[in-house]
Order: C-alpha cells, then sequence, then structure tokens
C-alpha cells in the first residue's frame, strides 16, 4: 500500500505524469535518508522522502547503532523514544580464538551517556524515527516510490521522475539527495562510478538460539590457522551469527550442502556445533558481498550523495549506519539555511564532500587495517601478528574503541 503522509500540490502534465514540487528530494528512506529528512524538517523546510518499498522489513540490515548516532538522537531529544524499543546492548566486543580470548574492544570508559553499542532491529529504527518526522507539516514519506530518472535541464538536477502505485510522478526540487545505499540507483543514474578496494571475504548471515548459560558478551571469534572469522551478536533470544568465507565461494559453498556448512561451523566453533542443526535450509542464510568503495566526486549540481550512495564500508566495526547519519547531520547543518532561502548552491554541496570524506577515508583505511591482521592471525595458525597484540594490549587499545564509537569527526547537530 502506498503511503503519503503529507500530500504535495500535484497537477497533471499532458504526459499523464503527476506533477509535484518540494524543496529537498530525498531518496532512500534508509537511516541516512530517514534522519536527513527528519532534521530537514525541523526547520520546517518542506522535503519529501522516497522509498521503493512498500516497508522498512529488510533481513540482515544493519542493526548497530554506535554513541556517535545516540547522541545525535539526544540532541533532538530521540534517544529515550528509541531506547523504548526492544533492543540488546553490546558495551564491549570481545576477540578471541580457539587459545582463549585475545583481547576487547571495550566502549565502558567512553565520555559519553551512551558507552555501549545498541542492537536494534532497523525496520523498528527506522519506523521510530519516521513517526517522530511526522509531526513535522513540512515532512512528506511515500513509500513504494522508485526513482527512475533524474529531471535534469542546463547541467542541473532538478528532481526525479518516480514510479508510484498510483502511477508516474514528476517531482521537482531545488535540492536532490541519493541515499539509497549500496547499490545506489541514483549514483548509476548520476554517472557516477565508485573507486574500490579489493575485499578477499563476504560474509554468510544466519540466526542461532540462544541458550541458558550463555554469556551475554556479542564476540569476534578467529579461527586461527583455519581462515575465518566468526562473529556472534546478541540479539536477546537469539545469536546473530557472521561467518567469513572467501569472496566468491558462495555457490560452491551452497553446492557442497548444509550439512558441509554445519560441520564447517561445528569445527571451528564447537560450542555452536548443536545450534546448528536449526538451519535447515538455505533460505535461512543471507551472503554478503563484502566491499570498500567511495566516490571521487559526491556530487553534480543539484543533486548530492550521503551514506553508502557516496561510501561503501565494510562490516568491520559496523559502523556503516553511522557514518551514513553523520554525513546526514553534516549535510542539513551546512545546506539547511539556503534550502529555506529556496537555493543549493554547488558549492556547500563540495563543503559537504570535503567535511566528511575525511572521517571516511580514515575509517575505511582502519578497517583494512583491522581486516588484514584478523585475516593473518587466522590464516598464520599460531598466534596473532604483532600489530593487532598492540591494538588490542597497549594504550593503542583505546583507539579502536573511540573509532568505532565516534569516528575521527563527531557531528552535531544545529538546532534551528
Amino acid at each position: 500500500m502506498q503511503e503519503i503522509e503529507k500530500t504535495a500540490l500535484a497537477t497533471h502534465d499532458h504526459s499523464g505524469h503527476i506533477q509535484e514540487q518540494t524543496m529537498c528530494c530525498v531518496v532512500g528512506a534508509g537511516p541516512a535518508g530517514v534522519i536527513l529528512a527528519l532534521l530537514l524538517a525541523r526547520q520546517g523546510i518542506e522535503v519529501t522522502l522516497l522509498e521503493e518499498h512498500l516497508d522498512f522489513a529488510r533481513d540482515f540490515r544493519g542493526d548497530t547503532v554506535h554513541p556517535s548516532t545516540m547522541e545525535i538522537l539526544a540532541q533532538i531529544g530521540l534517544a529515550d523514544r528509541v531506547l523504548q524499543l526492544d533492543h540488546t546492548r553490546a558495551p564491549a566486543l570481545v576477540i578471541d580464538s580457539p587459545r582463549g580470548m585475545m583481547g576487547m574492544i571495550s566502549f565502558r570508559d567512553l565520555k559519553t551517556r551512551f558507552p555501549y553499542i545498541t542492537l536494534i532491529p532497523q525496520v523498528h529504527f527506522l519506523e521510530c524515527l519516521t513517526e517522530a518526522a511526522k509531526s513535522y507539516p513540512s515532512f512528506r514519506l511515500v513509500m513504494g516510490a522508485r526513482a527512475e530518472k533524474l529531471i535534469e535541464q542546463d547541467g542541473y538536477v532538478h528532481g526525479v521522475l518516480y514510479r508510484a502505485q498510483d502511477g508516474w510522478h514528476e517531482l521537482r526540487a531545488v535540492l536532490t539527495v541519493g541515499a539509497d545505499g549500496r547499490f545506489s540507483r541514483m549514483r548509476r543514474l548520476a554517472g557516477f562510478e565508485p573507486i574500490k578496494t579489493s575485499q578477499p571475504m563476504d560474509v554468510l548471515w544466519f540466526r542461532l538460539p540462544r541458550e541458558p548459560g550463555d554469556l551475554d558478551e556479542s564476540s569476534t571469534r578467529l579461527s586461527l590457522g583455519k581462515g575465518h572469522l566468526f562473529v556472534q551478536l546478541n540479539r536477546g533470544d537469539h545469536w546473530q551469527i557472521g561467518y567469513t568465507i572467501l569472496k566468491g565461494s558462495y555457490q560452491e559453498l551452497k553446492a557442497a550442502g548444509l550439512e558441509h556448512l554445519r560441520e564447517r561451523i561445528g569445527t571451528a566453533v564447537p560450542d555452536f556445533a548443536e545450534r546448528m542443526q536449526t538451519i535447515t535450509e538455505w533460505k535461512q542464510v543471507a551472503v554478503l558481498s563484502v566491499e570498500s568503495s567511495r566516490l571521487k566526486r559526491w556530487y553534480r549540481p543539484g543533486l548530492l550523495l550521503i551514506g553508502d550512495a557516496a561510501h561503501v564500508m565494510t562490516p568491520i566495526g559496523g559502523v556503516g549506519i553511522n557514518y551514513a547519519i553523520q554525513d546526514a547531520v553534516a549535510t542539513a547543518n551546512i545546506l539547511a539555511s539556503d534550502l529555506k532561502s529556496g537555493k543549493a548552491p554547488t558549492s556547500d554541496l563540495a563543503r559537504v564532500q570535503r567535511r566528511r570524506q575525511g572521517p571516511t577515508k580514515i575509517i575505511q583505511a582502519f578497517q583494512q587495517l583491522m581486516q588484514r591482521q584478523m585475516i593473518a592471525g587466522m590464516t598464520d595458525g599460531q598466534r596473532p601478528p604483532l600489530p593487532l597484540r598492540l591494538i588490542l594490549h597497549t594504550p593503542l587499545r583505546t583507539l579502536p574503541a573511540r573509532l568505532i564509537a565516534f569516528g575521527p569527526r563527531r557531528e552535531r547537530v544545529e538546532n534551528p
């Protein structure tokens, strides 16, 4: 069912397209798009948020909400509301191996009201935020709206042509923002090609039951000498499991059969061997192709890309959602004043990229370092490499926690 929470002034043109206007069109109602639309609507800026799906329910979407995001939510009075949702908390990430615990990335000593990673189903997180946004008259949400074409004239993007259940709509906007994720259609329509770095792994995601006596801590296990990572995230009544495989090997693994997968994981993590019997069909297993990439340029006149549309993170540290949200905050801070005046200077779009691309490059480099060290530890078969031991057991051990929790630059909402 299509949802239009606020009806824009609309007419029909000779082509039969429904004509609409807004100040800012945001394509993609993921965390970045929803936060940006919410922040602009708070300032009375007319914003239309387009989401091609009919609801927010998606399996194995990123659910890790970090202290940086919780602080942003606190600044706009929504932190307590979000924490009323069903969630679990990870005050630390344990890194262990068959030889015992190797170390811990702890958030407990960080200077924040939220010294933990909050694990919230993204469907509930987005529903909560869009409900809050609906209280602002200038916010409009359209579900089931697929942006198919950019409206371009004289080198400027003037909005999008989108298809909804009631037909085609031509939505004209002063600013169009692509926040439509790692497979961004807006990025493709704009003709942007991301710069990719090679990643040697993919990740299988699935759920296993929690049992009495299980520890509460989420953890990452290195299978030394076997070349795998096993991530277990406490989701209350179950564990969300991530298991790394060699990049591109999923079809070969699938052809070998579920019993082969159960044996592999049972050997690597014996305390989960019996629980693997609950995986009875491949549709219980989702495969994530691990990628790290970023655009050389995030904008064109009238168009800006943020979040995964501009830069894709690996799963290391679960930072993707939080960097996307910080992009949204920076965008609202920099552009709100001009949007109130009915303009979106290209120089300001460039300012957004300048502000956010530095932190993006730093965290991607950190992810690659951690990934290389973990893979070296897995394939060595003896002991973790020295750089990883230094990160986990010297004063440097606070660096990963700070980078994961906040990034190199904290973004703060500038209140209207």
